[in-house]
Order: structure tokens, then C-alpha cells, then sequence
């Protein structure tokens, strides 16, 4: 069984790079009330290390992740990760 490529979302917190769905900015007022109400839930998972969140990790499953690295960056990981040959 293959091994799944996995992106870095900030202080050795990893993420199935085949369940990214979408990476998007945490700085709007509707993504920090999905947030807040996030929270009450058990579908949160907060990889920020307490840190200011910059950018919230939706994926296929019914998770969020919250990550203190911009969107930008970790769309450059996911792209070349995607890039990288396969490893045999």
C-alpha cells in the first residue's frame, strides 16, 4: 500500500495532501465566526502552536484545519509536492 503524500501545515504538523480542498485566508469576518463556531465542534483541529492563524485548511472529510502559515506557502508545498517524482 502506497504511502500518502502529506503537506507540512507548520511545526510538524502534516495533512493528506489528497484531502486538501481548499486554502483559504483567515483574515475575513466570516471565516472567523466559521472558526469560532468551528470550535465547538470536534471538526477543529488548531496546528498553530498558539500562534496567529493565517490560513484555515479545508478538507474532503468534514475537518478544518487551522495552520500559522499563509496560504501562499503552503499552496507552493502542495505544488511541489505534487510535482516531486514518486519515490519507488
Amino acid at each position: 500500500m502506497p504511502m500518502p503524500s502529506v503537506i507540512n501545515v507548520g511545526f510538524y504538523n502534516y495533512v493528506v495532501s489528497s484531502q486538501i480542498v481548499a486554502l483559504v485566508s483567515s483574515e475575513s469576518a466570516p471565516m472567523r465566526r466559521l472558526v469560532q463556531r468551528m470550535r465547538e465542534t470536534d471538526h477543529l483541529i488548531d496546528a498553530t502552536q498558539g500562534r496567529k492563524t493565517k490560513c484555515v485548511i479545508f478538507t474532503s472529510g468534514a475537518h478544518v484545519v487551522l495552520s500559522a502559515i499563509s496560504q501562499e506557502t503552503l499552496a507552493k508545498r502542495l505544488l511541489s509536492a505534487e510535482m516531486a517524482p514518486e519515490e519507488e
